[in-house]
């Protein structure tokens, strides 16, 4: 794949990586096996992020030193008396190392990591880690258990909202993205903490959408699909990779030789450190992989899974394991080695209290720029899904009915996985339009379950009705998606699609905000509501991010990074799909309509829907329109080693500027295993006034055109390609072709 893994001591200078070397080395050849164990057990401190395990008195352990870091402890003072217990009363000295979920914001909260993707624009995805990790680290926090990188297909699975959605390359940009934004350029900086790379590996196929549920993958799906992001991630120089819960060839991850021995540490070079999810060592036990912590120690220790997250697996059997002769202690040493190399590169030996300031803490955490980030972020993941006749932006003057509890619910707005986020910190929509709306209207319509009441209908109905336009916040509550909270069905939760429809019989035009972490199947919205705008869950700056969209302050760009289905029904649904017999791709079925002759029945169709999302990868309109010409490629064929361009004039002939988000697909058309129809090779964002012009210039190597082949090995195959490029990937402008030559 031509990747260059950088390990954290590539990271550091030679005479730095000398010391934390010798330091190193000086420490393990001081401590005891015992003490060496503890080093790899991880507890929890205040709050669980899991089903419940065994409980343990963190100070005693930390001050005994049966443990190596902690994760989800409250304060800055409590944090700062796990690090003075560990270096200055218990015997060894070694600092722990503290950890929370900080995912998309740490008190400033962001924009869930879908809807920065959304954004197409890594820059952004940067920015809102880097935010985080300097307020993190003025908390007192050293290891954040994040970018999540799982490629998901399946909106039925709440944990879509964590990762950067369904296509390897997207996914894969966004998140070495926000490796670098957590991680910076140093990791001694007390701006900055340790990244991680999760969930190693397939997480995002978990059968039916359904959390935790069992995977079942071929390797090539593992190798094309949802191992880009963390290669990614890897040459970035991520310090850290979690394991998954889920099973690959029906061995656990946590425990599985060849993902984590052999694939992670042996083919992608990764030396650092290797830290299971929650309590997934001892779930091997209940997969029927272990008969007891006995056998998951051995395994996951053998597998070189270095921390073991709260299952107590290490703790209580792996001095035994060594002294019975059943485990090497080299392999413990291996493991305890990569946590204190970690702890060195991140500068605790030097000062296990850089990350304990008050000072610093009250300067950066919830700043004025940090809130101005956050609103931009948002504004930049907001997706205008379609704007019929117009609706928006709310013109000047124009009165405006306000409906949807949503609209002001400050917690809501939030998301899941909100670190240390506070509804008190956030501004709702409501909020800000009081502030900016001349002439408005607010009625809840529904409670935010979705129900409607008939006194909320009609005072909702009465408020549309005399007003110029209507505004309906509609969608999920942020506890409908996130981690354990997976949806048999997609669709408006309650009565809200019928409160929609009340609405439109009034006449005024309408437009719907959707707050939710998931792609939803909302057909009927689609088709009777002339105007969507995709909010997503925004952060604390939802309020105002989305109020510069609907009062045209922003011009929406945001492009989807999953597809919406039509209906659950069709789920998984992406557009990177392989090629089917029936119809050949070459030709012309409509499969949106019913079958016209037994010749068309036979196809890959369903009776009731079309086989098309509602929604495809990379849609989003705009209140300007673009137009591409002169799509040219630099040659008509291109050897391995060469690179080829391909470049497309693209103008705003609108009236206002906006910014467009060029893609470019590839297709091999003949190769030794079934490719996708398109794949995603390369995106530019790029800004226009109204009337302007510019070239864009991508380009394209074989490195862009490998897969996963017969032969079992990353390479490009010489043969015959398409590139297509579009506004996304089912609105495809120009279609070339070259030829790939030895």
């Amino acid at each position: 794949m031509g990747m260059q893994t950088q390990s954290l001591l590539d990271r550091v200078g030679p005479e730095r990586r000398a010391e934390i070397e010798e330091r190193v080395e000086t420490l393990l050849s001081e401590l005891s096996l015992e003490q060496k164990v503890g080093q790899l057990n991880q507890l929890n401190a205040d709050f669980a992020t899991g089903t419940a395990v065994g409980d343990m008195d963190i100070e005693q352990g930390v001050l005994d030193g049966d443990i190596g870091s902690v994760l989800n402890f409250e304060d800055l003072d409590e944090a700062r008396e796990f690090q003075r217990l560990a270096v200055e009363e218990s015997d060894h000295g070694v600092p722990v190392l503290l950890a929370l979920d900080v995912i998309h914001g740490h008190r400033t909260i962001f924009p869930i990591p879908l809807a920065e993707a959304a954004s197409w624009n890594p820059e952004m995805a940067e920015r809102s880690a880097s935010v985080a990790a300097t307020e993190a680290a003025a908390d007192g926090i050293h290891w954040t258990f994040a970018p999540s990188v799982d490629v998901t297909r399946d909106a039925r699975w709440g944990r879509v909202m964590e990762a950067a959605g369904e296509d390897p390359y997207l996914s894969a940009e966004i998140s070495k993205a926000r490796v670098r934004g957590f991680q910076g350029d140093d990791l001694a900086a007390d701006d900055t903490i340790l990244a991680c790379a999760k969930h190693f590996v397939g997480y995002g196929a978990v059968e039916a959408g359904r959390e935790y549920n069992t995977v079942d993958i071929s390797e090539t799906t593992l190798r094309e699909v949802h191992l880009p992001p963390f290669e990614a991630c890897l040459e970035a120089g991520v310090g850290s990779v979690m394991n998954s819960f889920n099973l690959y060839q029906r061995i656990p991850a946590s425990s599985n030789d060849f993902l984590v021995r052999d694939l992670l540490r042996g083919e992608l070079d990764f030396e650092d450190l290797v830290v299971s999810d929650w309590n997934s060592f001892g779930e091997l036990v209940q997969n029927g992989l272990a008969e007891d912590l006995r056998d998951v120690a051995r395994e996951c220790i053998e597998a070189t899974s270095d921390v073991d997250m709260v299952s107590g697996a290490y703790s209580t059997e792996l001095v035994d394991l060594v002294e019975d002769g059943v485990v090497d202690e080299g392999l413990v040493d291996d493991a305890v080695r990569r946590l204190l190399v970690l702890k060195g590169v991140l500068g605790l030996f030097e000062d296990p209290y850089r990350y304990f300031d008050e000072e610093r803490q009250a300067q950066r955490i919830l700043t004025e720029d940090h809130r101005e980030a956050a609103r931009e972020v948002a504004r930049e993941s907001q997706v205008l899904l379609k704007n019929e006749d117009d609706v928006l932006p709310v013109a000047d003057g124009q009165s405006v009915a306000l409906v949807g509890s949503l609209a002001d619910s400050a917690d809501d707005m939030l998301g899941a996985w909100r670190a240390e986020g506070r509804p008190e910190d956030a501004t709702t929509l409501r909020e800000t339009f009081e502030e900016r709306v001349d002439d408005l209207t607010y009625a809840a319509g529904c409670d935010l379950d979705g129900s409607v009441s008939d006194e909320q209908r009609s005072a909702a109905v009465d408020a549309v009705e005399s007003a110029d336009v209507a505004v309906v916040a509609v969608g999920e509550r942020a506890e409908q998606s996130g981690e354990a909270a997976s949806r048999a069905h997609l669709d408006l939760p309650g009565d809200q699609r019928a409160l929609l429809e009340a609405l439109i019989e009034t006449g005024t035009p309408v437009a719907a905000v959707l707050f939710n972490g998931r792609p939803l199947a909302i057909d009927w919205t689609a088709d009777h509501v002339p105007a969507i705008l995709e909010a997503w869950f925004p952060g604390i700056e939802a309020g105002p991010a989305i109020a510069d969209v609907l009062l045209g302050e922003y011009n929406p760009s945001g492009r989807l990074p999953m597809s919406f289905p039509v209906t659950e029904g069709q789920v998984p649904i992406y557009y990177n799909r392989l090629r089917t017999g029936r119809p050949p791709e070459n030709v012309d079925v409509d499969l949106t309509e019913p079958p016209a002759h037994d010749g068309e029945k036979y196809m890959s169709r369903y009776l009731d829907i079309p086989n098309a999302p509602l929604y495809s990868f990379g849609h989003g309109e705009s209140y300007t329109d673009f137009a591409y010409t002169g799509v040219t490629l630099g040659d008509e064929t291109v050897a391995m080693d060469d690179t080829l361009s391909v470049e497309v004039t693209v103008e705003n002939t609108g009236d206002v500027t906006g910014t467009e988000v060029v893609q470019v697909y590839v297709n091999d058309l003949v190769a030794s295993r079934a490719r996708p129809i398109k794949e995603l090779a390369a995106f530019e964002n790029v800004e226009l006034e109204s009337g302007e012009s510019a070239t864009v210039s991508v380009e394209l190597t074989a490195d862009d055109l490998e897969f996963w082949t017969a032969d079992e090995e990353y390479a490009a195959e010489p043969g015959e390609f398409e590139v297509m490029v579009g506004h996304a990937a089912d609105d495809i402008v120009a279609t070339e072709t070259f030829g790939l030559v030895e």
